[in-house]
């Protein structure tokens, strides 16, 4: 059983390199923030897996952080866009829709 956890962890691996790609090379912000989304969630995954399969009950811990930290870049990611659109609205230069 350990060993299949452990397989399933590597996919998991390598879908989350690939989410990685496209957070370097995403055309939009939008997409660069779903794939950390991504990585967050994959992350915790693995972590969840491997620890599963180790017997490291301490990665529970780790893997819970690690997705509270993905909400919260979320959250920042939403408010800075939030932000912007405000910002955007009060910008006489720009002709009115």
């Amino acid at each position: 059983m350990p060993d299949l956890l452990l397989i399933a962890a590597a996919v998991v691996l390598v879908i989350v390199a690939l989410g990685l790609m496209r957070v370097l090379w995403g055309p939009a912000d939008v997409d660069r923030m779903m794939a950390a989304q991504l990585l967050g969630t994959g992350g915790m995954a693995v972590l969840l897996l491997v620890g599963a399969a180790e017997g490291i009950s301490a990665t529970v811990d780790v893997a819970l952080t690690m997705g509270l930290l993905a909400a919260f870049a979320s959250i920042a990611f939403v408010k800075k866009g939030a932000a912007g659109a405000a910002a955007d609205e009060g910008n006489p230069s720009e002709p009115p829709a």
